[in-house]
């Protein structure tokens, strides 16, 4: 998946666009983190536990937002942006963008897409995961369970839409049969 905050990629085409997508996580910091940040923040200076939990969430939200995209069909997000807030202690982080499909048109922009479908995500990508827990194993292979209602497609590389490709008209049902003949018989 290529994603992007400009509205377009350089070297590719956007041959169709899927709609709106986006990911969504609701965190709250553990009491333990809490507390160590509450004496630091005495001290001054930046709180690790914190920026610890945001690049979790951040993360977090990226990878459902691929998620969406590729439920839609897409190989690419433009647009993409985050979004933040505060509900009570928890924090609400939003990852956003426009779903599209695109194909490389240059050389280079061939070879990144070529690599990116063999690897199956950008290298960067490795952190984004859609379920994250304090308390998981960092080691321990992580499942990523659907989303509630919508089964996730099989982790497969994705290919480029052909541009030249044509939809199909679905095929012609046949035609009822003429109604019979309703004329009174003598």
């Amino acid at each position: 998946m290529l994603i992007t905050t400009s509205f377009d990629f350089p070297g590719y085409d956007i041959i169709a666009m899927q709609g709106e997508c986006f990911g969504l996580t609701v965190r709250s910091r553990n009491i333990g983190a809490g507390c160590i940040a509450g004496f630091r923040s005495i001290g001054g200076g930046e709180i690790p536990e914190f920026t610890n939990l945001l690049s979790k969430s951040r993360n977090e939200a990226m990878a459902r937002m691929v998620e969406e995209a590729q439920r839609r069909g897409a190989n690419g997000i433009i647009g993409m942006r985050f979004d933040s807030g505060a509900i009570g202690q928890w924090s609400e982080i939003c990852a956003y963008g426009t779903a599209v499909s695109i194909v490389p048109v240059s050389d280079i922009a061939q070879k990144q897409y070529e690599a990116m479908v063999q690897v199956g995500q950008m290298p960067h990508q490795q952190t984004y995961a859609s379920r994250i827990s304090e308390w998981a194993d960092p080691n321990a292979p992580q499942q990523q369970p659907p989303m509630p209602g919508q089964p996730l497609p099989p982790q497969q590389p994705a290919e480029a839409p052909d541009p030249q490709a044509q939809v199909q008209p679905p095929p012609q049902q046949p035609a009822p049969p003429p109604p019979p003949d309703q004329s009174p018989l003598s």
